[in-house]
Order: structure tokens, then C-alpha cells, then sequence
């Protein structure tokens, strides 16, 4: 194929991937996954590269300038070779199976993926990046070629035993995963190891874990939330690590979001891609760590990553997404990077010197000479040095920052991968969904809505089956089990900040989704679900139980169906969530610092059954609606005094709240949260007295947050009319994870003596 204008193009072209899209003008002859290619393989009795990316990868970019636009390699991969092309993102099966291959063979990973196979599709040989020609040590990509083409036609038999000894290897690698027990693993247990696990590779003075390169991995982030208000260690290495991440390159200081991960120990040179998976867990993970510590930081964190998604990665629909690249014309970071001149041109020669120390640039380039902006001591630290206050320092920030940012948004862009992606944008939608209620900020929970709204519609078309992926028009393969386990755990998220009907709709939504999941990726013998259906083109189903980039499907969908327990109350959840977390009891207890996201259900699942004994042994009555439950949180008692002459009655209303609940008092500004109120539509009401309530730590408006617990007694004057009238008390309860809608009790009053 040819066209005027760009020249010509292989079988990618039609593809709608960006990434396969990228390739689509090389001059290998690149096929899809799929029959074509499969099918010619076996027939000319050739070997198969597989070479799998995605489209913000660095190395895929460099490895497809260097050798695959070239025309020798080209013709070379097309003359021995079945080259077939795939994009991770579209087919995470493929990713797990042959990433698998090449940590079997290599002892790492990486993308891009280079992958050979017999027409069998049992992989012999794979690495990640090759150089062009042979250099520092390393093959090039044409000694490689020419080398397997070699042994293919002279050695076969070794050839493929080796892909068989390697595909038994795989399937020992992805199928001894799953060895069920009699009962789930002892959730404490598992919990403390996994714990020692992360202190002995904690970083003290950097927070993360490890040396170089250091990632976010919210897999630890989120247990170590769980563990925090129990274990003293765990708060520590959560608070440290969060804020030396929110302070580093890693984040970009300037427009939010974080990068892919640190190239370095400090986490101030980043790799620059920016993922949506990277920025959904992390937007849930510094929200809730704002609830539980009342850090300022972590709210500002939110905001304007929050900010970043809707300005950067949210598409006209609704829906997000999936990335944005590392490169801008060939060069990583070039969009972010500052040299001095620039930041002195921007800035002028007052601003530069102010800014410098604030933002890291005062001492010597550290990246390609170039700087990376980030925080080099925490913002209420600098305010201190200033005299002034975390906010007045922000304030004299902000107009210098929007300078840079404008500044910078003069320059190339890097590339947008603009497909959108069912389990991404549920992790999204959970991060917008928990960060509006706990904030609180209500435009969050109404974009996540959004975004569910246009998946619910466009990747289940008709009410149809859930699909994986979106993009310009076309749906791609159906639903993995990540699409199924993080669109659910979205949708959970949402029926929790509830909604114009309590959120019912998203509850609903995600009992249709789960049991979808059970019913085409279910094993009913051994529990658990498999990665994928079951497919002619695929050697192994798999069982995602380890703990990657993003928490591991299983996992996550055994955290799904706990949750389905509690809010439903229905035990056939907390039955397949048992059978789930049994399906990997083997792995949890030898391993529990690869499957810490396991190791999590395990603890919910501790947590559940201590708080609702009566779930695991009998089936409990039917789920109350969250309205319902709202007004089982408060218990009101009136005592109302005999009226005076002039017929006004003094009151009290006690409210007797549930344990771990609170509601915020009448005295709460409206942007806080629901404040509590005693109104009447038919008597007169005066001299209302509220108690202030318990202080608690809050970083919203940057001080103090009071809350309503236990008991409270609210006081004043009513005189009824003739009839027997009511009182209205207006309300909103939260725990520490979620909050119920607003409600209004009605307290009959006595007709008037």
C-alpha cells in the first residue's frame, strides 16, 4: 500500500493501536497478531519475531528508528521471519506470557519485548532492546538475526528443544501460582512478613524502596495504608516515601502528574513517560493518606494531579486516556528539562533567584545540563526560613509557576496515546471517586462519573459483553480480567460517594460486571480467574496473582468481591472472595512480599468477618440502601421540656452515633462537608445551639477539621403548631472510607397540651 503523501505503508496501517500505528511506514512487513500471521508462519515453516511495545516507550522508539526503519534489517527480517507486531496495552496476555519467556531466559525484562517462536509459538530466544550493530558488549540486531535464521535452518531440533524446555518452564512459572488450600492464608501472619519485606529494602532518608531506579509500586503504598493505623513502621515508611515522591522530579512540579518512575535513588530524574495507571492509584493513594494524616501536601498532590488528568489525559467523552510519551524529537525530557538560561529568561533575574532554591536549580545542572524542577526541602520547612506561612509562600509561588508553565507550553509536545483502556480508566475512576468524597470536592466524583458513564455504554455495546480497549470508532478484544476486577473496584468507588440515588446505579452496574467476570474467566475448580478467555492463539491462561507496575488482578478482584460482601451483605460474594484468595494461598504464604496486594485481601478479609461475624456463617438479611444505612448511623433521642407562658418549649436532641463514624457540625462551610442542621417546616425554632466538636487533624483550609462523634446534644426552643408537627435533622455520615448521602430524619413532635 501507498499513499501520495506518506509513503508506504505495511499491515499496521489499518490497525487503530498508536503504538502499532507508529510502525505502520517501516519497511519490515509487519503483520498483527493474529490467523494471518500465524497461519503463514506454519505454512512456510518459518520462525516468528515477536517484538512487543507500547507507544510511550522510550527504547520502542529508539529500537524502531535504529533497525526497523532501516531497509537492510528490514529486508533481512523479511526474508527469514514471520514479524509480527503487538501492542501490550491491547493484549496484556500476550505481554504476561512472553514476558514471562523472557525473564526465564534473560533473568530480566523489559520493553521492548524481542521474542522468537516457533510456529508453535514456543519462544526460543528472546531479549528486550538490541542495538542496531554489535557494541559494548551487547549483540546487535542483525548478528542476532542472522544468527537464528542460521540455527533454525541448520539446528532445528536444538531449536526446538529449547522452545520446549522453555515453554515447560512457562508453564511451571504461570500455572504453579495457583496450588488452592483448605482456607485462606493466616491474614497476619502473611501481613508481618510482607511488612519485614519492605523495612529491609526501605529507604530511610529518600523514602521508596530499593536503590535505583526507584518506582511509586502502589502494591506497597496500599498495604502500607492498611497497616498504618496498627502499625507504628508502617505509618513511617508510608509518610517518608510519599512525601519524597511529591517532592521529587518524579512529579512534575509544574503541571502535575507523576513520571513513570526515578532513574535515580532521590527520585529527581525521572523517566518522563506519564501513565494513567501510574497517576489513577497514586491520585486514591495521597487522598486517603490525606484522610488518615491530614497532610497539606498530599491534598495539594491530588488537586493537581487531578488537574492534570482533566487537562492533559481526559478525552471530549468523558473517558481517559491512557499515556503521554517520554520523548519530544528524539530526546527524553526534553519537554520538562530547564537549562539556567531558560529558567532566567522566564523568570527575570529577581524570580530566577527567589525560585531557585525553592525549586532546585540554584547549584549545578544534574540532567544532560540541564535541570529537573522539584522540591529539595518540604514547603512548610522553606515558609519557616521566610517567616511566613506554608500558604503566603505557595501565593508567592504560584504567579512565577504559571510563568514556567506557559513558557513550557510553547514547546513540541510529546505524543498522547489517546486509546482509551477499560482497567486504566477504572483506576482512574476509583482515584476521582475517592479523592472527591474524601477531600471533599464534588466535580471530582462527577468526572468519574462521567468517564464510567461513556464505558458502561461504549465498551458494552447493547449491554453486550465488556471489551478491553476504545479507540477513534472501534472496540477492541473483549474484557481481561484487569478490565473486569478495576472497572469494578471504579464503580465500587463511586456507589461510595454516592450520588442523586445514593450511588445504587454503579452498585448495580458493578454486580453485573463481577458476575460477567465469573462467568467467562472463572475456574470453579480451583478459584481464581485466568487473565483471558480461552483462544486458539494463546499458549497458556494465566493467573495474574503477583503484584507489577499495578496490583495484580486476582487480588484486586478478591478486594472487589469483599467489598460486594460488605455493602450487599449477599455471602455468595465473601464465598468466591474466599475461594480467590485460597486459589493463591500457597504463593501468599511462601511469598507474601510478590503478592503484597494478596497479602492486603487477606487483612480486609480478617477485617470484614471480625466487624460482621454473622457474614461467613449465614446468609444476612437484604442489603439496606445506603439512604437506609445513613439513617441506621445516628440514633436521635429528643427530650422535649413543658412550654413556658409564651408556648416556647426547650429541647435537646442527643444523637447517639455508630462507632467509626462521624458527621460534621452545623458550624462546617459547605465546601468542608455536610453540615449537621435541625430545621422544622411547621414549627418555629429559635436559639439553636450546636456543640463545636472533637478536633481532628485536617489539611483542607490548612488547619484544624471538627467532627461529630460518639454522642453529641444539640439544644434550643421550639413552639409547635396546634396539630402534632416534626422536626427535620439534616445530616451526612463518613467513615474513614467513605461517605453516605445527606440525609433528613423526621422527629415527630407531640401535639401541643
Amino acid at each position: 500500500m501507498t499513499t501520495a503523501a506518506e509513503g508506504p505503508t505495511n499491515r499496521l496501517a489499518g490497525e487503530s493501536s498508536p503504538y502499532l500505528l507508529l510502525h505502520r511506514h517501516n519497511p519490515v512487513d509487519w503483520y498483527p497478531w493474529g490467523r494471518e500471521a500465524l497461519e503463514r508462519a506454519r505454512r512456510e515453516d518459518r520462525p516468528i519475531f515477536l517484538s512487543v511495545g507500547y507507544s510511550t516507550c522510550y527504547w520502542c522508539h529508539v529500537m524502531e528508528r535504529e533497525s526497523f526503519s532501516d531497509p537492510e534489517t528490514a529486508e533481512l527480517m523479511n526474508r527469514e521471519f514471520v514479524n509480527v507486531k503487538v501492542d501490550r496495552e491491547e493484549r496484556p496476555e500476550l505481554d504476561e506470557i512472553y514476558m514471562a519467556a523472557t525473564q526465564i531466559l534473560t533473568r530480566h525484562g523489559g520493553w521492548p519485548n524481542s521474542v522468537f517462536l516457533t510456529p508453535e509459538l514456543e519462544p526460543f530466544f528472546a531479549g528486550t532492546y538490541f542495538p542496531p550493530a554489535d557494541r559494548s558488549g551487547l549483540p546487535g540486531f542483525r548478528t542476532v538475526l542472522r544468527s537464528l535464521a542460521e540455527a533454525w535452518k541448520t539446528r532445528r531440533r536444538d531449536v526446538q528443544k529449547q522452545a520446549a524446555s522453555v515453554a515447560a518452564a512457562m508453564r511451571r512459572f504461570l500455572e504453579e501460582r495457583t496450588l488452592p488450600a483448605a482456607g485462606p492464608p493466616a491474614a497476619g501472619e502473611a501481613a508481618e512478613r510482607a511488612l519485614a519485606d519492605l523495612e529491609r529494602s526501605f529507604d530511610p532518608q529518600w523514602g521508596g524502596f530499593g536503590g535505583a531506579p526507584k518506582f511509586p509500586s502502589p502494591s506497597n503504598l496500599f498495604l502500607l495504608l492498611e497497616l498504618a493505623g496498627e502499625r507504628p513502621r508502617a505509618a513511617e515508611m508510608l509518610e517518608v516515601t510519599l512525601d519524597r515522591m511529591a517532592r521529587g522530579g518524579i512529579y512534575d512540579q509544574l503541571g502535575g502528574g507523576f513520571h513513570r518512575y526515578a532513574t535515580d535513588r532521590e527520585w529527581k530524574v525521572p523517566h518522563f513517560e506519564k501513565m494513567l495507571y501510574d497517576n489513577g492509584l497514586l491520585l486514591e493513594v495521597y487522598a486517603r493518606e490525606w484522610r488518615r494524616a491530614g497532610d497539606p501536601e498530599a491534598a495539594r498532590i491530588v488537586r493537581e494531579t487531578a488537574e492534570y488528568l482533566g487537562r492533559e489525559l481526559t478525552s471530549p467523552e468523558g473517558a481517559l486516556w491512557s499515556a503521554q510519551d517520554a520523548e519530544t524529537e528524539g530526546h527524553e525530557g526534553a519537554f520538562y528539562a530547564w537549562s539556567r538560561e531558560q529558567l532566567d529568561e522566564v523568570l527575570g533575574e529577581e524570580g530566577s533567584a527567589f525560585l531557585a532554591p525553592l525549586l532546585g536549580f540554584e547549584g549545578p545542572p544534574f540532567f544532560e545540563g540541564a535541570y529537573v524542577l522539584h522540591l529539595p526541602r518540604p514547603l512548610a520547612e522553606q515558609a519557616a526560613r521566610r517567616r511566613t506561612g506554608r500558604e503566603a509562600l505557595l501565593a508567592e509561588i504560584e504567579p512565577l509557576r504559571r510563568r514556567l508553565f506557559a513558557a513550557r507550553a510553547e514547546r513540541p509536545r510529546p505524543l498522547t496515546d489517546d486509546k482509551v483502556l477499560a482497567d486504566w480508566n477504572g483506576m482512574a475512576i476509583a482515584g476521582l471517586a475517592t479523592a472527591g468524597r474524601l477531600l471533599p470536592e464534588p466535580e471530582l466524583v462527577e468526572r468519574a462519573a462521567r468517564a464510567a458513564e461513556f464505558l458502561l455504554a461504549t465498551l458494552r455495546p447493547a449491554g453486550g459483553p465488556l471489551h478491553h480497549s476504545w479507540r477513534d470508532g472501534r472496540l477492541g478484544p473483549r474484557a481481561f480480567l484487569p478490565d473486569y476486577a478495576f472497572l469494578v473496584r471504579g464503580l465500587l468507588a463511586l456507589h461510595a460517594a454516592g450520588g442523586p440515588d445514593g450511588g445504587e446505579r454503579w452498585l448495580a452496574a458493578a454486580v453485573e460486571l463481577a458476575d460477567e467476570q465469573r462467568r467467562r474467566l472463572g475456574d470453579p475448580a480451583a478459584g481464581g480467574y485466568f487473565m483471558a478467555a480461552e483462544r486458539p492463539d494463546v499458549l497458556f491462561r494465566s493467573k495474574e496473582a503477583l503484584d507489577g507496575a499495578v496490583p495484580a488482578a486476582n487480588a484486586v478482584a478478591a478486594l472487589d468481591l469483599l467489598e460486594l460482601a460488605a455493602v450487599t451483605g449477599e455471602r455468595r460474594w465473601l464465598e468466591e472472595a474466599e475461594a480467590t484468595v485460597r486459589a493463591f494461598a500457597a504463593l501468599t504464604a511462601g511469598h507474601p512480599a510478590a503478592v503484597k496486594t494478596l497479602v492486603l485481601a487477606g487483612e480486609r478479609h480478617r477485617k470484614l468477618l471480625e466487624r460482621r461475624p454473622g457474614l461467613a456463617v449465614a446468609a444476612p438479611a437484604p442489603a439496606a440502601s445506603p439512604a437506609e444505612e445513613a439513617r441506621a448511623v445516628v440514633r436521635p433521642r429528643l427530650n422535649l421540656q413543658p412550654a413556658g407562658g409564651d408556648g416556647w418549649r426547650p429541647f435537646s436532641l442527643e444523637l447517639a452515633i455508630e462507632p467509626g463514624w462521624h458527621l460534621y457540625p452545623h458550624a462546617t462551610p459547605p465546601d468542608v462537608g455536610f453540615p449537621t442542621a435541625v430545621e422544622s417546616e411547621d414549627a418555629e425554632l429559635r436559639g439553636l445551639s450546636y456543640p463545636p466538636g472533637v478536633e481532628r487533624r485536617s489539611a483542607y483550609l490548612d488547619r484544624p477539621l471538627r467532627l461529630y462523634e460518639d454522642r453529641v446534644v444539640l439544644r434550643g426552643e421550639l413552639r409547635a403548631p396546634p396539630a402534632a408537627g416534626r422536626l427535620l435533622l439534616r445530616y451526612q455520615p463518613c467513615d474513614d472510607r467513605r461517605c453516605l448521602p445527606p440525609t433528613t430524619v423526621e422527629i415527630d413532635l407531640p401535639e401541643s397540651p
